[in-house]
């Protein structure tokens, strides 16, 4: 009878993130993730803008109404666009306005509905025109499931339970699903639109991007951009106290960063269109003062011949097989006189001396442009096994409270920092990301706290690195167990394991009837 009165324990409470995911996942039906995304992601925006708009009417209704203005005069301040714009609130039309699409929610003509109200919404809004989702209206959308999702999203009040202005329940959704969509997406699709928060933030917390010019030419959904302004306004700065500047190859990926800084009020120049990075530079001329970027690893098929004499390879022509230090020296180019770089790579690029890798890596170090590598914990990535690094690149190097830190690189290993959230993720937590961000700002500032400690941190000279043959693996200088790099991704490794271990097999059986066929010649 006791073990019955006995409380079981109580299930973990879902955050309305997880709520929302689990419901809008049971929605899917047939559809890919990769198009799914598009649908949720576009009712999200919807439902958020005309909440803001709603709210913001509201209250200009109700400032009129306390001043005494007449009923018939209130119409004219209601329609006043700028009424809206000047408090960073998009002007929804009638027939787009969520209470509308409800309305319409079980209608077999909920899909054309929705595409309508976001031709409206764009037209409205030049700073969104061509970026909305369409398509809603397709053959292949279940229209039931659809008018289902509209009903779940439309239980979601977001200027109801938001700090105003904070975007903080938006942007907790928004980005809860964005990562959520990584995970189900295959191969490196995930990672093209999405970078881990906590990686996001490592960077972010590292440089410390306050004011002046943010650069990220490889944005993805743009996690970056919104971090930085994050950074900035935690920290009492506005965010106007930054100019951002972005660039994305995947032209849905591109369109959603559009519609992620949008959200969010954040002004950023990712350019007329999706373009490659590497072919058609949309910014020749930009010098950023931080650039902060999760390049895709590896990538085999980026050359093209016209990019032979190109002026960014001031260390050397990348190989064509492999991508990394194609970005490494993008980055560098795109620098200001006092800019810092911030980026993640494969562990590869740490050792490799394959196509000129090597001496292209010397040639940075002897640069002294090599400020910090950061060993990163396994498993943060949703879409990848290989481990990865952060590397920090400046040519402030010789500025201000930088002087003495002149041909000396700083290595900090974290592989056994972070928490695993679920069992494939793991994520880093607040200690650990202000460990790795103190350590190096202790270090760069020069302010006297700053000291190696084996196992984790060491400021090495150039001539240390040299020794090394100028391979940056941060086991090699912290003093720590070294691992070597290991870019080979899990199911492909377990596939090739598999087959050694089959051959072992028949080796084993042939030893097995070698042996057989001797005994039996000494009967």
């Amino acid at each position: 009878m006791e073990g019955r009165r006995r409380k079981q324990a109580a299930k973990p409470v879902k955050t309305l993130e997880q709520r929302l995911w689990d419901a809008a996942d049971a929605l899917r039906g047939n559809q890919e993730p990769s198009e799914y995304k598009h649908v949720v992601l576009g009712l999200v925006f919807l439902k958020y803008i005309s909440d803001r708009f709603t709210e913001r009417r509201a209250a200009i209704e109700a400032e009129l109404e306390a001043d005494g203005i007449p009923g018939e005069r209130r119409s004219q301040f209601l329609e006043d666009r700028d009424e809206y714009a000047g408090h960073n609130v998009f002007w929804v039309p009638a027939d787009a306005r969520w209470d509308t699409i409800q309305a319409r929610a079980k209608l077999p003509g909920i899909g054309q509905d929705i595409d309508t109200a976001m031709d409206l919404i764009e037209k409205e809004n030049p700073v969104i025109r061509g970026v909305l989702p369409r398509n809603y209206g397709r053959e292949g959308l279940d229209k039931a499931r659809l008018g289902q999702l509209v009903d779940l999203i439309g239980s979601i009040g977001f200027t109801e339970t938001d700090d105003h202005g904070s975007d903080d329940v938006l942007g907790r959704v928004y980005e809860y699903f964005l990562g959520q969509f990584a995970g189900k997406e295959t191969g490196k699709d995930a990672g093209a639109f999405y970078t881990p928060r906590s990686v996001v933030r490592t960077l972010v917390e590292m440089l410390e991007p306050f004011h002046g010019r943010v650069y990220d030419p490889c944005c993805g959904s743009g996690g970056m951009f919104v971090q930085s302004a994050e950074f900035v306004k935690a920290h009492g700065g506005k965010r106007n106290d930054v100019s951002i500047y972005g660039q994305e190859f995947t032209d849905t990926t591109w369109k959603l960063a559009k519609m992620n800084l949008a959200l969010r009020g954040i002004e950023a120049d990712l350019g007329e269109r999706s373009a490659d990075s590497f072919s058609s530079d949309l910014h020749p001329d930009l010098r950023a003062d931080f650039l902060l970027a999760n390049p895709p690893f590896n990538v085999s098929n980026w050359w093209d011949g016209k990019l032979a004499d190109d002026p960014r390879w001031a260390f050397g022509v990348p190989p064509q097989g492999n991508a990394n230090f194609a970005w490494v020296q993008h980055f560098v180019y795109h620098l200001s006189p006092r800019g810092t770089a911030g980026f993640v790579l494969a562990n590869g690029s740490l050792s490799s001396k394959s196509g000129g890798e090597g001496e292209i890596r010397r040639k940075l170090v002897e640069a002294d442009l090599v400020d910090c590598i950061v060993a990163m914990p396994d498993r943060l990535f949703l879409n990848t096994a290989i481990p990865v690094a952060l590397w920090f690149v400046s040519k402030d190097r010789h500025g201000n409270g930088h002087r003495k830190r002149v041909g000396e690189v700083l290595f900090i290993d974290a592989r056994k920092f972070g928490r695993m959230a679920t069992r494939r993720l793991r994520v880093l937590d607040d200690a650990d990301i202000a460990k790795i961000a103190d350590t190096y700002h202790a270090w760069r500032n020069q302010d006297g706290e700053y000291e190696d400690a084996t196992g984790f941190c060491k400021a090495a000279s150039r001539d240390e690195i040299a020794s090394h043959d100028y391979v940056l693996t941060a086991g090699r200088y912290v003093g720590a167990e070294e691992v070597e790099a290991d870019d080979e991704p899990i199911d492909e490794k377990i596939e090739r394991l598999t087959k050694d271990l089959f051959a072992e097999f028949e080796r084993g059986r042939a030893l097995e009837d070698s042996v057989h066929e001797r005994l039996r010649t000494l009967e």
